[in-house]
């Protein structure tokens, strides 16, 4: 195999023209046709026996010839890329130019590199650390939530509905005066008050009593997954069956005993408030990491090749399809999406890790970050104890390379951190 010509064309782009020999192409031909010859009959040969000069003399000097093609192309493309030097992202537009078994076989293809990337000046990015002061009001209400979820439910007779109340409804949707599909639901339980309605319906159910007929008036967002919904003003025809209402246990030491280890209510009160607060610390961390990430990003220039950010899109489709366990084709039949909208919903996470991606390989080859045999063999053991999976096995299914490049990206990471100005707020 030869490389006999590579020309950049535009950004990200270069053209090469690459050949196998006479000799590579002849053996290529000969494999497929110890490939192929078994599903092959030559009147006069049983099945299989047939000679390659009289299986060419029977279908013609080039039967095999589409075969051996695609065969020097598929086992060798990896090769010319690593021959080319480039940091290769995609090859496109790949054409056999010219077959011939005295001269052999010439391919053109356009390979896409990585992008040239530019970092302005990541140090000293301004950024703010807002972290929640767990206040009596916070503490209160997430000891109302422990009260909530420990609480009995009991059947309601003898008043309307009011918000924290489930109501016992059915509903008929209309779509200017006709019935829609998924509109139509009987003895629903819908908690008043926790949003899993469209907007403004669960509030036109408070006040009502039991036996009650009546219309909710509300609008589909204009980001609703089915489409001939988005937007639209529709009606639901409802009846109130039932009214079940939270009977909340005092909070007191009988109660903070049956949810927790402690005995005494102020015991318990400081155990809540340290695990409210570290939530609150981690929140923070979390949100300074993402607002650090967005400063960052402001600072990186360079043209990425849409094609990065579609096979990130294709990843990140592969993942949600594992964690939801359902076929991607089975969601978009469910939902009435597109796969157009169902991948356009992740463009934008696509594009930011793309691009953060890239950032902190630029930095980490700018600030020379260097990677150890002692940070490799860490890393292994930091995956191997996430995982609970032995250490020899984390190193079968990612080799050194791969573990090596995600170790840069960490440091890269955290010398963009260390070298923040962090405004750290209470708020």
């Amino acid at each position: 195999m030869e490389i006999i010509s590579q020309n950049k064309t535009a950004a990200n782009t270069y053209a090469i023209e690459f050949t196998f020999s006479a000799e590579e192409f002849e053996a290529a031909v000969n494999t497929a046709y110890n490939k192929k010859k078994k599903n092959i009959t030559i009147p006069g040969f049983r099945k299989g026996k047939a000679t390659r000069k009289m299986i060419e003399a029977q279908y013609g000097e080039g039967v095999f010839y589409e075969e051996a093609v695609n065969s020097l192309y598929n086992n060798n493309i990896v090769a010319v890329v690593d021959k080319t030097g480039l940091e290769v992202v995609d090859v496109a537009d790949t054409e056999v130019v010219d077959v011939n078994k005295e001269t052999g076989v010439k391919f053109t293809a356009n390979i896409i590199v990585k992008p040239e990337v530019k970092i302005n000046d990541f140090k000293g990015l301004e950024v703010k650390k807002t972290v929640k002061t767990i206040t009596d009001e916070v503490l209160n209400a997430e000891i109302d939530k422990l009260r909530g979820r420990n609480a009995r439910i009991v059947t309601v007779e003898d008043r309307a509905t009011v918000l924290g109340d489930t109501a016992v409804i059915d509903f008929d949707g209309y779509l200017d005066g006709e019935a829609f599909e998924g509109g139509k639901g009987e003895k629903f339980p819908l908690e008043l008050g926790s949003n899993t309605f469209i907007p403004g319906f669960e509030e036109q159910v408070v006040g009502k009593n039991i036996g009650d007929e009546f219309d909710v008036n509300v609008t589909f967002p204009e980001n609703y997954q089915a489409e001939n919904l988005k937007g639209k003003a529709v009606v639901f025809k409802c009846k109130l069956h039932e009214i079940k209402a939270k009977d909340m246990p005092e909070f007191d030491e009988e109660f903070v005993k049956d949810i927790s280890e402690f005995d005494t209510v102020d015991e318990f009160k400081a155990d809540l408030k340290t695990t409210l607060e570290k939530a609150a610390e981690e929140r923070a961390e979390q949100q300074l990491d993402n607002d650090l990430v967005d400063a960052l990003l402001t600072k990186f220039e360079a043209e990425v090749p849409e094609v990065m950010y579609e096979r990130r899109i294709n990843e990140i489709a592969r993942e949600w399809s594992a964690s939801n366990r359902i076929r991607v084709e089975d969601y978009l039949k469910y939902t009435g999406l597109t796969m157009e909208q169902f991948r356009a919903s992740f463009k934008d996470i696509a594009k930011k890790q793309v691009d953060l991606r890239l950032a902190l390989d630029q930095i980490a080859v700018d600030e020379n970050i260097v990677i150890t045999d002692e940070d490799i063999e860490k890393g292994y053991a930091d995956l191997a104890e996430q995982y609970k999976m032995d250490i020899d096995k984390v190193k079968s299914v990612l080799d050194k390379d791969a573990i090596t490049g995600d170790l840069k990206i960490e440091k890269a990471l955290e010398l963009v951190r260390s070298n923040a100005k962090i405004e750290e707020i209470t708020e």
